[in-house]
């Protein structure tokens, strides 16, 4: 059996393919893309599979880590930093687990999570290529004033994260490990 460090892809895995070199924010953009590709590679070739739970009581879920880093997308991109009116998709005031406990394994709650993260991926992407620099700022009620630069890097962390988890739910789900 190969070890795990021998199953990840190879050159032609755009995980791999981020710069290491440039400017900052090519190289934080980069980073990021590279994490947000991660979750969807964890996330491949699985159906209903996709809303399995860890273990009781959690209701972590590899699609209700879809779900939930949508809504991360949206709040620090959309809301934050562009400023808009955009309540998240999944969660709410009165059910702020949502993200999570919504994630049931219909057809049709996975092509809306992964509908509503790449249209929020595809927007901070666009955020992010048009802003003049890294210090543009938004104002956010939990942190205050926030620059673009750090919601990269609080994206990169948040990802990398999710992604331990994602991790340890496909290994569960299938025993796919290094994907």
């Amino acid at each position: 059996m190969p070890r795990r460090a021998q199953l990840f892809g190879g050159a032609d895995d755009r995980r791999f393919q981020n710069p290491t070199t440039g400017d900052e924010r090519t190289v934080l953009a980069g980073v990021l893309a590279a994490q947000r590709a991660t979750l969807e590679a964890k996330c491949a070739g699985l159906d209903t599979a996709l809303a399995d739970r860890s273990v009781p009581p959690s209701t972590l879920s590899l699609l209700g880590l879809v779900r939930h880093l949508a809504d991360v997308e949206r709040r620090w991109f959309r809301q934050v930093l562009a400023k808009e009116d955009a309540p998240p998709r999944f969660s709410s005031p009165a059910d702020p687990d949502g993200d999570f406990d919504g994630a049931t394994p219909a057809p049709e709650v996975a092509a809306e999570a992964w509908a509503a993260w790449r249209a929020e991926v595809t927007f901070a992407e666009e955020v992010t290529a048009a802003a003049p620099d890294l210090d543009v700022t938004g104002e956010d009620s939990w942190r205050g004033t926030v620059s673009l630069r750090w919601v990269l890097v609080h994206m990169i962390e948040e990802y990398a994260r999710h992604n331990g988890h994602a991790d340890l739910l496909r290994e569960r789900i299938d025993g796919a490990v290094g994907v």
